[in-house]
């Protein structure tokens, strides 16, 4: 899974992309929002993860962009970071498209999952379970079953896997 994450504060965005490559994400990081808005025009992301207050272009721009936009990206799920914490920049940055929102500080924990959610949704999954005839997929312990045994794979056998599934 390809996630963008668009973070201006350099220890914020080296510990989330850390943990998220420990995760077995593939992650693209933006400093500001002009790279953000470049990065996807250029690719195709699983999912983003946008703080607000992004330089040269804030994160209320890019996001209007991407959903007014004919990229790609423009239904891939938006994960906002944000130190605003009042209701009224929640409800405004969902407002404009935006899917979920997390202030800062925050747990790393609770990011991916968050994440695993919307990339579960946007596939048209509500569980960490996906099934296929006798194959079970959890996305959140990473394990494959077929006809409840255990199947065993290589990390990039179970990205391509997920992948496929999803």
């Amino acid at each position: 899974m390809k996630i963008l994450l668009a973070e201006d504060d350099a220890t914020l965005a080296n510990q989330l992309m850390s943990a998220l490559r420990d995760d077995d994400y593939v992650v693209d990081q933006a400093a500001n929002g002009q790279t953000a808005l470049e990065l996807l025009g250029e690719g195709t992301y699983d999912a983003i993860v946008l703080d607000l207050g992004l330089p040269l272009f804030d994160g209320l721009t890019v996001l209007r962009n991407l959903r007014e936009g004919k990229s790609n990206n423009r239904l891939t799920p938006v994960l906002v970071l944000s130190a605003r914490d009042t209701w009224s920049d929640r409800v405004d940055a969902i407002d404009r498209g935006a899917d979920d929102y997390v202030t800062k500080p925050y747990a790393t924990e609770e990011v991916i999952a968050r994440l695993r959610a919307l990339i579960r949704r946007s596939s048209g999954h509500a569980t960490s379970r996906v099934t296929w005839g006798d194959i079970a997929l959890d996305v959140k312990t990473k394990r494959v079953t077929y006809a409840g045994t255990l199947v065993r794979m290589t990390k990039f056998e179970y990205k391509v896997f997920e992948k496929l599934m999803l």
